[in-house]
């Protein structure tokens, strides 16, 4: 007896000192997974304002007057025309993209049932466009809408091929913030009597707000920083343009233009600045949309 007490109480102690050990190894892992978050957080941060800080000091000392001329000559060097060229490109590509990617998610979501083939087309077709590297969407556009739709060089036809490159990242974030919303607002809208349509628009949507509008931010950041698909299809007129047809340059084909000429260093850090600003300003703005729809 006194043996079997005496082995019991060899076991409760070795027992007890494992938990100490494996508690104590948790709490050495724990502390170790916090500074590996904490340090990949920091280096982010770091790496993002690095860059920032980078853009700034190059940049921002040659600012000038002459760079926001009303037309673009070799001495100044204006990047007026090209910002025109990048608000006109995004907003003509976002009419495009964005009606025909918010029905489209509205269809697989509210319409579309449970294991329906279309549904599984549509999604692996949208995955597929989404990895398509934008130098092929170039080539594609230049060989439809430039030369066979007849378009030319021209914003028109840059802006469609924007619009298929933004379509399957406007679906993607549409379809999720759809899901998002509780289907107990579609209940409550059913049971009071609405139809499918008017508690899509009334309650879905207004709902997804926020998700739809952070998709679209998103859109508007690939938009302005497309070079290789706009060169093939919009050209790189640095001109005011006459219309939807009139060639021309936006922010980003503008730096790299310059930048790959040598000539005009200090003035690709100019355009960096003012492209980096605008993106922040369309972030900020679409931020205050996003607030003001979740009030509502």
């Amino acid at each position: 007896m006194k043996q079997q007490k005496k082995t019991g109480e060899k076991q409760h102690v070795i027992s007890q000192m494992m938990a100490a050990l494996s508690s104590r190894i948790m709490k050495i892992m724990s502390c170790v997974t916090k500074i590996a978050v904490a340090a990949a957080a920091f280096l982010t941060i770091g790496v993002l304002l690095l860059l920032i800080g980078f853009v700034l000091i190059k940049g921002i000392p040659n600012i000038k007057p002459e760079l926001f001329a009303l037309h673009y000559t070799t001495e100044n060097v204006s990047m007026l025309p090209a910002i025109v060229n990048t608000f006109l490109m995004t907003a003509c590509a976002l009419i495009f993209a964005v009606p025909l990617g918010l029905f489209t998610a509205v269809y697989l979501v509210e319409y579309a049932g449970r294991g329906n083939k279309v549904v599984s087309i549509i999604r692996i077709t949208s995955e597929t466009l989404s990895g398509i590297p934008s130098i092929v969407y170039g080539l594609f556009g230049m060989l439809f809408f430039v030369t066979y739709l007849g378009f030319g060089y021209s914003i028109l036809a840059g802006a469609c091929t924007l619009a298929i490159m933004i379509l399957p990242l406007v679906i993607r974030t549409a379809e999720e913030a759809l899901k998002a919303v509780p289907d107990t607002y579609r209940e409550a809208s059913y049971g009071l009597g609405a139809g499918r349509l008017r508690t899509v628009f009334k309650i879905a949507l207004p709902a997804a707000g926020s998700g739809i509008l952070a998709g679209i931010i998103l859109a508007v950041g690939r938009i302005v920083g497309e070079t290789a698909a706009l060169i093939y299809t919009a050209g790189t007129v640095a001109d005011l343009p006459n219309s939807l047809m009139s060639s021309g340059r936006t922010l980003a084909v503008h730096m790299y233009a310059l930048s790959g000429e040598g000539f005009y260093t200090d003035q690709a850090y100019a355009t960096a600045v003012v492209l980096l600003v605008f993106v922040l300003l369309v972030n900020t703005l679409s931020a205050y949309v996003a607030r003001k729809l979740t009030k509502a």
